[in-house]
């Protein structure tokens, strides 16, 4: 009789080329939400229920962070500076929409001076808000 115990063998699963693959989504995932708009200075904004999509073809973004800083298409300006810079914008295209982005904490008097601009140079503003979940 042969009594001897038989080596069962070990079962491994080898993940090293999960890893890879994981990374590699993590990559692609972080390309794709920085291309989808490039000109967005990230803010968050607030919220809408009745939110829509713009539809204007010529845009330029005016974007105001929590510090009060101002930003046309992700380049900082000075408040005094804002109004020639979206006169240059509006020289090479006349039917300019302005998108506005502003954090939830800027106060209405920061945003009625981009308003203010706006109003100035005859130009239409859209206010950018983020949908109610």
């Amino acid at each position: 009789m042969n009594l001897r115990k038989r080596n069962k063998g070990t079962v491994e699963v080898h993940t090293s080329a999960l890893n890879d693959i994981m990374f590699f989504l993590l990559l692609f995932f972080l390309l794709a939400s920085a291309v989808v708009n490039p000109q967005v200075v990230k803010l968050l904004l607030p919220r809408s229920e009745s939110g829509q999509q713009s539809s204007a073809q010529k845009t330029v973004t005016v974007s105001i962070d929590e510090k009060l800083n101002y930003f046309v298409d992700k380049q900082k300006v000075s408040l005094e500076q804002l109004q020639t810079t979206i006169e240059g914008f509006q020289k090479a295209s006349p039917d300019l929409t302005i998108v506005l982005y502003v954090a939830r904490g800027v106060s209405i008097e920061n945003t009625m001076l981009v308003f203010d601009v706006a109003n100035k140079l005859k130009l239409k503003v859209v206010l950018a808000v983020e949908p109610k979940k």
